[in-house]
């Protein structure tokens, strides 16, 4: 009887999200333990990262790999790209349980797929392991630039979520310049990094912080920011605030000790629900850029190589990020709704337009 609740709690789940699949990948010789969301296809092939990580539970997993992989349908949607939305999760820590066994034995399960599912790196995962799982499928981007690959796609991450913090400030202020705007980049990894060099560069004064509290200082001093703790985050009075690490940072704990104007970042996922938070940031005037609208820079540069872009064609892609941005931000306005719910809706309409012209096929 246990199985059958946990079964049926699963294709709830699935329904909920609205998911056409998911599969359960397990090999006990490799110790992989991984599961790969296939949301929706209609736009085209589902793409999402591969994110290694030691969840608690299963259970865990396969929520953030449902929510995940939802959002992945939706960012792909809003940047006008012709792909689908999907996700994978392996069970495991990324320091010590990865191995090139377990790499190529996920890339089976990827290849059993037949193009349905094409994946890339993300949290836990880097270049290199694409390389691995590039051996056993073709159906693997962000491999190094080596192999012909598009290689570390942060920098254009980073790039799309700060076109994004511009269109935020402009409708704010009126103008989209940087010099002496206050912003925390919480999360100093490839991304916030990144992205702490290109607010500096405009002269944006910038707080950054890490759980790595030797990263944060390094980072600090690199860039002429300024190094601040974790636990201190919501007690600064700065502009913008910008999460570049986890999601859900955004609940009602810090919500109301929010001083910020304007929430920008590169998380997945940064309101712990997307509607009553998203609420809540309208109803305190907080502007919020869709996470999943501003850090499309990734899954845009996935999708130049798939297509055989130029690095050039790719930026320009990167940068319609400013006018999608705006879009959302202008339609949150005229309709009052939050800036998810107005994301949400872009989406939607335009999977809804492709499948009624895909029915007259």
């Amino acid at each position: 009887m246990p199985e059958q609740n946990t079964s049926e709690s699963i294709f709830g789940q699935m329904n909920a999200f609205g998911h056409q699949k998911i599969v359960f990948c397990n090999d006990p010789d490799s110790g992989l333990k991984a599961i790969i969301a296939i949301h929706d296809t209609t736009l085209g092939p589902a793409l999402g990262g591969t994110r290694m990580w030691a969840y608690k539970t299963e259970a865990d997993a396969l929520n953030d790999v449902l929510r995940l992989s939802k959002s992945m349908t939706y960012k792909a949607a809003v940047a006008g790209l012709n792909l689908g939305g999907g996700k994978a999760v392996i069970i495991g820590d990324a320091r010590k349980d990865k191995t090139e066994a377990l790499l190529r034995k996920f890339g089976r399960f990827i290849k059993n797929l037949n193009g349905e599912f094409i994946t890339a790196e993300d949290v836990g995962t880097n270049p290199r392991d694409m390389e691995f799982i590039r051996m056993e499928t073709q159906y693997v981007m962000g491999v190094p630039e080596t192999i012909g690959g598009s290689g570390d796609p942060s920098p254009i991450t980073a790039q799309g979520v700060f076109m994004g913090i511009k269109a935020a400030v402009k409708e704010l202020y009126g103008n989209d310049t940087l010099a002496g705007r206050s912003v925390v980049v919480q999360g100093i990894g490839h991304v916030g990094e990144n992205l702490t060099r290109l607010l500096r560069d405009e002269n944006a004064m910038v707080y950054v912080s890490d759980i790595n509290e030797e990263r944060t200082v390094q980072v600090a001093k690199k860039y002429g920011a300024k190094a601040v703790s974790n636990n201190t985050i919501f007690d600064i009075d700065a502009d913008i605030y910008s999460p570049c690490a986890l999601g859900a940072t955004i609940n009602e704990q810090t919500i109301n000790k929010l001083k910020f104007a304007i929430i920008a970042g590169s998380a997945n996922n940064q309101l712990e629900d997307e509607y009553i938070h998203g609420r809540m940031l309208l109803e305190q005037g907080v502007l919020f850029a869709p996470d999943y609208v501003i850090n499309a820079g990734g899954v845009i540069n996935c999708y130049s190589e798939l297509m055989g872009f130029s690095k050039k064609r790719t930026l320009q892609l990167t940068e319609n990020i400013y006018e999608a941005t705006r879009n959302v931000l202008k339609l949150s306005k005229a309709e009052n709704i939050s800036t998810i719910e107005a994301a949400n809706k872009i989406a939607e309409k335009r999977i809804s337009d492709i499948k009624k012209v895909k029915s007259t096929y």
